[in-house]
């Protein structure tokens, strides 16, 4: 049967992902059912923004002058709510894609995180399923829809099952339907409320009020009413607006339920002029991570809805949600030239700056809601020191770390801290705090009292792989090349190292090195360790430890062999050179433990726990001997 030809009812499997969103949502315990409402004007909102900006092109489409609107319309008789659009609508083959299925990237863990949520609706605006909230409400959902331009309507139903019918409409609703979707919800006994036009009223105000195109209530008697203020708020002069403005335009824009942590409102005049509304999420948005790393800032040109992903801010401030509406731009912006338009990056490069300086202001005089907006996004934020060389100096400074002097704490408060004769920022990359925090390689920094940052997300094995500086002082990892702290005090003078202790150095070193081959790239006496035998650092290419075995286990790097640092004065390093029978089972373990010790198995942990039992035996057999 061919799409556009087929004149019978005809019923179609949903997409899997499709039938498990709505199992989710027929068997709804979700206490926020009025996103439902929120979701299905919000969709119709979109439908006029895209006949507006195919109008541009193609101005025959709104020939019949009809205005772009949205209208709802309850009926307690047949206990039906009606929303309806005046939009670019769809054809059979559009309303079979866009309500049968979800084309986007991440649908299974979205899945997964909405099964777990406690209340899903944050889950579902982020996502942009608001379609299927409907069956919160509704047992039975009626779609009619006449793609603009066109003579053929089309009626999609389902009742939430695993399946949905698709039919040319009748004639009756055909008339009906002109332009645009008709979508009539069959509603559940419990949901019947939203058929009173207080409750409707309630809904708009609360998350739709800031939507531009006339929102009107269809009563069942009287006339129809317009109950949204449909006034681009970006538009409005601060002084206008209220706090709770924000917040509601915030959650309109965003498909959001929290709070906006930041709020930036602005017009800009000169050589351009634009308006731009932004916010921080106080929690972090479920496509964060997506591989895409796309935007989420519209693109408006005088107040006509042009794209949602201009990549308007770069990919490092993906988290933010708002709009930039510009007067100078062409309506007719294609896809390539939203890339190369040098209007475009002008305001991308002034935008972004301006984001930043809001971050800048607010990490100084409200810390709290700085912090966060850090907990939920320093990661991101982070991608922007490896990126931005640009900026690279005022996001280190704005970065919060933990370390080994406390939590959220910024490079300016560690260069305040810096020992005598320190001329570096220390770092340790890893992959828990816990685990950083017993790593050997700390022993020699922590006798001194230097503070050392403890980094623990993907992204800084990555950008601390570029050469940095901050305020004049290089950053250093505690895993790569040498360190030397000679000219730094120690904190207690108990805890000097004694020179004249401990293995010959030379000997010892060619002994093990001789043993172990190839599986490391030197052997070497430690300047970091003060009670441990061991540990590995980066070798060659000059990368950190951490990014070597990242790269290693995703196949992308050379795998350069570590450097095995020992520590001379140690027992267990003094023994090898005299232990003719066990030196090669102490070089190994002096390895193996070093790789335990950074959260690596050794390369062959039966041969491992082999050689660890020959060791305890002997020691024991020493011991009763």
């Amino acid at each position: 049967m061919t799409t556009d030809t087929a004149t019978a009812t005809e019923s179609q499997p949903f997409q899997a992902e499709v039938a498990e969103l709505l199992h989710l949502m027929v068997h709804s315990v979700y206490s926020e059912t009025d996103i439902f409402l929120r979701e299905l004007i919000s969709n119709g909102s979109d439908a006029c923004d895209k006949l507006r900006y195919e109008a541009i092109a193609h101005p025959d489409l709104i020939a019949d002058g009809a205005p772009p609107e949205i209208r709802i319309a309850p009926d307690k008789k047949a206990d039906t709510l009606s929303v309806i659009d005046s939009g670019i609508g769809m054809d059979r083959q559009e309303l079979i894609d866009n309500l049968g299925t979800i084309a986007r990237s991440g649908t299974k863990s979205f899945l997964a995180r909405l099964t777990e949520a406690k209340d899903g609706a944050g889950l579902i605006g982020q996502f942009g399923v608001g379609f299927y909230s409907a069956f919160m409400v509704a047992d039975r959902i009626v779609v009619t829809s006449r793609r603009a331009g066109t003579d053929q309507v089309w009626t999609w139903s389902s009742s939430g099952g695993s399946g949905f019918e698709i039919a040319p409409a009748s004639e009756d609703d055909a008339g009906r339907v002109t332009r645009g979707t008709e979508i009539v919800l069959h509603l559940k006994p419990d949901a019947k409320k939203y058929l009173e036009t207080y409750e409707i009223e309630r809904v708009v105000g609360a998350y739709s009020d800031n939507i531009q195109f006339p929102i009107l209530l269809v009563p069942e008697e009287g006339e129809p009413r317009q109950i949204n203020s449909a006034s681009a708020l970006w538009q409005r002069s601060k002084s206008e607006v209220k706090p709770e403005d924000y917040t509601q335009a915030y959650k309109s824009i965003a498909g959001a339920f929290d709070e906006p942590a930041m709020t930036l409102h602005y017009r800009a005049e000169g050589r351009q002029s634009y308006a731009v509304l932004l916010f921080a999420p106080s929690t972090k948005p479920f496509d964060l991570f997506e591989p895409t790393r796309k935007g989420r800032v519209k693109l408006y040109v005088r107040r006509v809805f042009i794209a949602d992903d201009a990549e308007l801010l770069p990919a490092w401030l993906r988290f933010i949600r708002g709009v930039v509406d510009s007067e100078d731009l062409p309506l007719n912006l294609s896809r390539e030239m939203l890339q190369n338009n040098p209007q475009l990056a002008q305001i991308r490069k002034a935008v972004t700056g301006r984001v930043v300086g809001e971050l800048e202001a607010l990490s100084e005089k409200e810390p709290e809601a700085f912090a966060k907006i850090w907990d939920a996004f320093g990661p991101v934020i982070k991608e922007g020191i490896y990126e931005d060389f640009e900026r690279r100096e005022k996001l280190l400074a704005l970065s919060r770390f933990t370390t080994t002097a406390g939590e959220k704490r910024s490079l300016k408060q560690y260069v305040e801290n810096l020992k005598p004769n320190q001329t570096e920022v220390y770092y340790l990359v890893g992959d828990s705090i816990e685990r950083l925090k017993s790593n050997p390689k700390l022993e020699s920094a922590a006798a001194r009292g230097i503070e050392v940052l403890l980094l623990t997300d993907p992204v800084d094995a990555f950008w601390t792989s570029v050469p940095t500086d901050f305020g004049g002082k290089p950053l250093k990892s505690l895993s790569q090349g040498d360190v030397d702290f000679g000219l730094i005090p120690l904190s207690d003078e108990s805890t000097e190292d004694k020179k004249d202790a401990g293995a010959d150095e030379a000997a010892t070193i060619a002994v093990i090195k001789d043993i172990l081959g190839d599986r490391v790239s030197d052997v070497r006496a430690s300047q970091r360790l003060t009670t441990s035998a061991s540990c590995l650092v980066a070798g060659g290419l000059g990368r950190d430890r951490q990014l070597e075995r990242l790269l290693a286990q995703q196949n992308k790097g050379m795998g350069a062999k570590p450097i095995l640092e020992i520590n001379m004065r140690h027992p267990l390093v003094a023994a090898v050179t005299g232990a003719k029978d066990a030196a090669a089972d102490l070089s190994f373990l002096l390895l193996e433990q070093a790789q335990i010790l950074d959260g690596e198995l050794p390369e062959d942990p039966a041969a491992f726990a082999s050689r660890l039992n020959r060791l305890v035996l002997h020691g024991v057999g020493k011991e009763n001997g």
